[in-house]
């Protein structure tokens, strides 16, 4: 639950959180002021397991 407030709080700043969606994993990645193409590649980066 503190995560998810902590994400409202970034979202009124201009601040994009996402998160893994895969139950159980805390993975999460923030942004803000990034063109579309780096949004897609930290949005990767959050949700890719094959990564070490």
């Amino acid at each position: 639950m503190p995560e998810r407030i902590a994400d409202a709080v970034a979202l009124l700043t201009g601040t994009r959180t996402v998160r893994c969606p895969y139950p159980g994993c805390r993975v999460s990645v923030r942004y803000c002021h990034v063109t579309p193409g780096e949004a897609q590649r930290l949005t990767g980066l959050a949700t890719d397991h094959t990564r070490p």
